[in-house]
């Protein structure tokens, strides 16, 4: 990656969040890195911001970046890996046990149930892994914990989560299935003193870190989504019919990914937008709604999917339409094996990474909420990209 390309992306996720970088994420040794193969969703920088505002990351003091790794290294292509410079020390607001909601009791987490609530069903290679990392760091560490899945479903995602405060969780990571809408859970957790960290997805502005719930880690969905344009306009030579296939309503991931693409791609006056339809992160869908497009703008040449499961459902139905490679261009998010190996085949330009591997970063913030200087309200994690110059030599590392 060119010195020039790292300093826009770094400058444009500073401008974008607002937020003061804490410092370079920190690795383990490298025995732990050779270790656990799984690679940790490794912090890139956290956020001083005081507020849950979803101008920043993934689904969502001043403050240090946070050691995270079993293994920290990225998942992504090895030549973008992530700096593995120490951390900052940590300080300000960042929330402890002492803090959170008024006091909560200090607890060992060895000796304690720990909850983690999946939103959606893990027919989908992001959930897969992301459920799989917290399973796998809750065993190396020794931890008791007790995981749900919501299915796709809000109402049973809050079930999920006040069926583990009755069952006597005593703290727990979600990964909410919205940004809003879990109000129930949440007050019911913080009613009974049980903390909660969030992943992935942001909560909106009406949950206060430190209150409803202890703070984020995730991505910055809106430089993801200024990637994915800056990966349009090289693989289309900035012009191209283009349509977008938008993620699920009602999170900040779908509303960043598109703010980011958008903001990429307006000065570039040969790529016209034709139709924005949501496939809301579902393969079948995305193959539903890419037919459609297809008919009613039959000279598009360009898809930019908002997750890999809707850009191989885009796949799917280009195939069936007689289609060919490189006839219609796409770039897609996630970093799923399926979707790598579409580059390979030719099917897809360019993958920019999401890193679902949160239970590194998930077990290392508890223990500093329990034990450590506290943790920051906002995490951001390390996202890695897939090209044709680096498919074949990474789809390994690719989940």
């Amino acid at each position: 990656m060119h010195l020039s390309r790292r300093l826009h992306r770094a400058v444009g996720a500073i401008a974008v969040a607002g937020l003061t970088l804490g410092g370079a994420a920190c690795a383990k040794d490298a025995k732990d890195d050779e270790d656990d193969k799984g690679s940790a969703a490794t912090v890139a920088s956290t956020s001083a911001a005081g507020s849950a505002t979803a101008a920043s990351s993934s689904g969502s003091a001043d403050a240090a970046s946070s050691s995270v790794a079993a293994g920290a290294s990225s998942s992504g292509p090895a030549d973008a890996a992530p700096s593995s410079a120490p951390a900052d020390a940590t300080a300000g607001d960042n929330c402890t046990y002492s803090t959170y909601a008024g006091g909560v009791e200090k607890i060992d987490l060895k000796d304690a149930k720990i909850g983690f609530a999946q939103s959606e069903k893990e027919n989908n290679p992001f959930r897969t892994a992301e459920t799989q990392s917290f399973k796998d760091e809750a065993k190396k560490l020794g931890y008791d914990v007790v995981v749900t899945n919501a299915g796709g479903d809000l109402n049973q995602q809050i079930t999920d989560i006040k069926s583990m405060v009755a069952q006597g969780v005593k703290v727990m990571t979600i990964a909410p299935l919205k940004s809003d809408g879990l109000k129930p859970a949440l007050d019911e957790a913080k009613a009974k003193k049980v903390p909660v960290f969030t992943v992935d997805r942001l909560l909106t502005e009406s949950f206060k870190p430190c209150q409803d719930y202890i703070g984020f880690a995730g991505s910055n969905f809106i430089d993801q989504g200024k990637r994915a344009g800056e990966a349009m306009i090289k693989a289309t030579g900035g012009k191209a019919k283009a349509v977008s296939l938008l993620g699920s309503a009602g999170v900040n991931v779908t509303d960043e990914r598109n703010k980011g693409y958008r903001d990429a791609v307006a000065g570039t006056v040969g790529i016209e937008i034709l139709a924005e339809q949501s496939g809301d992160f579902d393969r079948t869908k995305g193959q539903a709604v890419t037919e459609q497009l297809l008919q009613s703008h039959p000279d598009l040449t360009a898809i930019y999917a908002h997750n890999d499961e809707m850009a191989l459902g885009a796949v799917a139905a280009l195939k069936a339409a007689g289609k060919k490679p490189g006839d219609v261009h796409i770039v897609t998010i996630d970093g799923t094996q399926g979707a790598v190996k579409g580059i390979i085949d030719g099917w897809i330009d360019g993958v920019i990474e999401s890193n679902p591997r949160f239970g590194p970063i998930s077990f290392a913030s508890l223990d500093k909420f329990y034990n450590g200087d506290g943790v920051p309200a906002k995490q951001i994690i390390s996202d890695n990209e897939y090209t044709k110059d680096n498919a074949a030599d990474q789809v390994a590392k690719a989940y």
